[in-house]
């Protein structure tokens, strides 16, 4: 029986993991509390599309499906963002590197304008 304490067990992504050394844990955590709350706006954003398409307005019903898809939509976007920006996030703090920026926040935002003019749409 060889002892071999050197060997760790593979961490998933490899991608992420495979590389640099290992961040104070404080940072990796708050990266994960960080995708958690993306994942959190994702889930309200798929809830609010589905509620929406669920009610009859008085409204277009033309615009309160647009505006429905668009919220499933945006969730998905959010989703996918998430585990992007943890993995990019976490890469680069194992290499030491400058953390990369958010350009998505920005197009989710002017979506949710556009998302909030259609419901004005609607419930006026």
């Amino acid at each position: 029986m060889s002892d071999d304490s050197t060997s760790r067990p593979t961490r998933w992504p490899a991608r992420v993991y495979g590389v640099g050394s290992e961040p104070d844990f404080r940072f990796s955590l708050a990266n994960e509390r960080t995708f958690l709350a993306w994942v959190r706006t994702s889930l309200a954003l798929l809830a609010g599309g589905v509620a929406l398409d669920a009610v009859d307005l008085d409204g277009p019903r033309g615009v309160q499906t647009a505006v429905a898809v668009t919220l499933v939509v945006l969730g998905l976007l959010g989703a996918t963002a998430a585990w992007l920006r943890w993995a990019a996030t976490e890469r680069a703090m194992r290499l030491r590197q400058p953390l990369p920026s958010t350009v998505v926040l920005a197009w989710i935002a002017l979506a949710m304008m556009a998302v909030a003019v259609g419901l004005v749409v609607l419930l006026l």
